[in-house]
């Protein structure tokens, strides 16, 4: 049955020594660690429903075949499964992407590209005051604000040791008088590079950096999703250069900030 199968990971099968379970419907039979109900006569027909379905990439690869997903749900009683529906019914009314729209808060245009989100005037004014609030909360806590650029050199991100594992997910080098630059996918670099800019005593820490700064990560575009997944976002990141003494109170710190926004 394991012969030349793939597990969910895109790994050949393997059959363990021990005792392995197998499931039958009619003439099909497949290797299955479940769990499922021994017989289906033990699922109410009223209290199943199929959602949705969607397309995906084989191994999320967009080079891969596109496969058919299927979305379904199950409850014990057709009670839960009607609250569940209409607890989904009401999610769908409060999606963010319907109240941008709706409310005029941001906008994504095909010309400007997928993922890549346009703050509109009344977005603008919201994303302003919570930046706002949020700084605040981090100047009342010794947080220092610094601002880094867009783009940085990939030498950069291969000396942090974050390219060689995320290049997959970031932008193409783009090739500048003989240097190759990047749009910048992460903070954390910049931030080192601002620390190391001057001589420091042990003195002189906790060192609390803080940025509102803007990214750009390559997804794929099946998993693009309104503004929880995109192509250019901004992060309220920090990074923190402590003693190991200091190190447990600047954490609970940072829970306690967590918390606090």
């Amino acid at each position: 049955l394991a012969q030349g199968r793939l597990d969910e990971n895109g790994n050949p099968t393997a059959v363990p020594a021990s005792e392995v379970s197998i499931y039958k419907h009619r003439e099909f039979v497949d290797l299955c660690r479940g769990p499922h109900v021994p017989y289906t006569k033990q699922v109410r027909h009223n209290a199943v429903k199929l959602i949705r379905t969607g397309g995906a990439y084989w191994r999320g690869d967009e080079h891969n075949a596109q496969l058919q997903r299927i979305y379904g749900t199950a409850f014990p009683s057709k009670e839960e499964l009607a609250d569940f529906l209409q607890r989904l019914e009401e999610a769908k009314a409060r999606d963010h992407r319907k109240l941008g729209r709706e409310l005029e808060l941001f906008h994504i245009s095909p010309l400007v590209g997928s993922g890549l989100p346009l703050w509109l005037p009344r977005g603008a004014v919201l994303r302003d005051n919570l930046e706002q609030f949020l700084r605040k909360a981090q100047l009342d806590r010794g947080y220092q604000p610094v601002i880094t650029p867009h783009i940085g050199k990939l030498d950069l991100y291969i000396t942090s040791g974050h390219y060689p594992y995320y290049k997959d997910s970031q932008y193409t080098p783009i090739d500048v008088d003989d240097e190759q630059f990047m749009l910048k996918p992460m903070n954390c670099p910049h931030h080192i590079e601002i620390y190391k800019s001057k001589p420091r005593s042990y003195r002189d820490l906790p060192v609390r950096l803080a940025e509102f700064g803007t990214v750009y990560r390559y997804e794929q575009s099946g998993e693009l999703n309104g503004l929880t997944r995109v192509r250019g976002f901004t992060v309220d990141d920090s990074h923190l250069f402590v003693t190991p003494d200091q190190l447990q109170e600047e954490f609970i710190n940072v829970v306690n900030l967590i918390k606090y926004v």
